[in-house]
C-alpha cells in the first residue's frame, strides 16, 4: 500500500542571535539578543522515494546563511529584519510557503519580548 505524502513543514525553533537592531542611539552601539523562529513548506512527494539532501531544502545551509546575514545586519526595525529573513528563505525555489517570527526580548518594560511575524507563499 502506498501512502499519499503531500507537503512537509520544516521548522527551526528559537535561533538565538545577536545583532544591531533598534532606532535609538544606544541601540546602534551594542549588539542585542533576538530570537528567530521560522518554518517553511516543501513538496513532500520529492522526498517520499528519495532519501537524499538534493530532494529537500538543506536547512543547515539555509540556517548558516540566516545566521551570517542577521549577525552582519544593522536594521532599525525588527519588521524589516523579519522580512529580510523571509526573503532569504523564499529565494529557494523548493519553498512553497514560509513564516518567520523575530522576537526582541526586553524591548518593552514589563514584557518578555516584542515579536513580528511575516509570511509568504508562492
Amino acid at each position: 500500500m502506498r501512502i499519499k505524502n503531500e507537503d512537509m513543514i520544516i521548522r527551526v525553533k528559537n535561533l538565538k542571535l545577536r545583532t544591531t537592531i533598534g532606532i535609538f542611539d544606544w541601540e546602534r552601539k551594542i549588539k542585542q539578543d533576538i530570537i528567530i523562529n521560522y518554518a517553511f513548506r516543501i513538496d513532500g512527494i520529492l522526498v517520499r522515494d528519495n532519501d537524499a539532501i538534493e530532494s529537500t531544502v538543506d536547512y543547515k545551509t539555509l540556517n548558516k546563511k540566516i545566521i551570517k546575514e542577521v549577525e552582519e545586519s544593522e536594521f532599525f526595525l525588527i519588521e524589516k529584519l523579519a522580512q529580510h529573513i523571509l526573503n532569504l528563505i523564499m529565494s529557494n525555489d523548493r519553498v512553497k510557503e514560509a513564516t518567520v517570527e523575530v522576537d526582541k526580548p526586553n524591548a518593552l518594560h514589563y514584557s518578555d519580548s516584542v515579536s513580528v511575524e511575516c509570511k509568504a507563499k508562492r
